[in-house]
């Protein structure tokens, strides 16, 4: 018997776990979705994190330019973004899109502690 929260999200929210797992950017999550969402417009698209955020699960963050230990340059995800900012964020098609130059500035998911306990015990678990 598995008592896993995992096992009762639905596919498109497993799929933007998974996302949020990998700390990939927003359009990082269509090439994981099944239809109908796959090829939903990003209206459509957006309650699925929303639902994940109020539960604590995910943060959505915008990618920001960081220099390694070593010194070399990266990129990583910046402090999580206002839930208030997020459904015009997640409302906007350019965000559904991957970046033609540099990552910058691009949504990314990021799991929380709460999120990691979810994929930790379900998509992995076996």
């Amino acid at each position: 018997m598995n008592d896993s929260p995992w096992d009762d999200l639905t596919s498109d929210e497993q799929a933007f776990l998974i996302n949020s797992y990998e700390i990939d950017i927003l359009p990082g999550v269509r090439g994981d979705l099944e239809e109908p969402l796959l090829s939903a417009p990003s209206g459509a698209l957006a309650e699925v994190p929303l639902r994940l955020v109020d539960r604590g699960w995910i943060s959505v963050c915008e990618v920001e330019p960081w220099t390694a230990p070593d010194g070399h340059p990266g990129f990583r995800p910046g402090p999580p973004l206002p839930r208030e900012s997020l459904p015009a964020l997640l409302a906007d098609p350019r965000h559904w899109e991957y970046p033609e130059d540099a990552w910058t500035g691009a949504l990314t998911l990021v799991e929380t502690a709460a999120g990691r306990n979810i994929t930790r015990k379900g998509a992995g678990a076996g």
